[in-house]
């Protein structure tokens, strides 16, 4: 596959721009904190595609993936999906990182803090 054909791929267009308008509580709260460089001057994407998947957030120049789970997260299914989930984005040596709402809601500035550490850790 080319690298075109892998991530943002064109027929996921439509379903990222859906997911865009529709974000999720949580993910709004995150992309405040992302937005506009705002994070060590890096920019971040919402809803960027890589293959089938769709990750919330993603910052191209650290190839980091960023994930934001909901209650619907935690049952055996959804844990095994999201696992085989994020060893598909990984094999594309992706970084991933994965939150919980109330990661997010109770201590935003902690998963900010724990995403600068991550790019910094990985600076070129």
């Amino acid at each position: 596959m080319s690298k075109e054909k892998i991530f943002n791929c064109l027929k996921q267009k439509a379903k990222r721009k859906y997911l865009r308008n529709n974000s999720t509580p949580a993910e709004q709260v995150l992309w405040r904190h992302l937005q506009g460089k705002q994070l060590g001057g890096y920019k971040f994407r919402r809803q960027y595609s890589v293959g089938k998947y769709i990750v919330d957030f993603y910052c191209p120049k650290f190839k980091l993936a960023i994930e934001i789970d909901g209650d619907s997260h935690f049952d055996a299914r959804a844990l095994q999906y999201d696992k085989k989930r994020q060893e598909y984005i990984e094999s594309f040596e992706l970084k991933f990182l994965r939150f919980t709402n109330a990661d997010v809601y109770k201590n935003i500035y902690g998963v900010v803090t724990k995403i600068l550490n991550q790019i910094e850790d990985n600076h070129p």
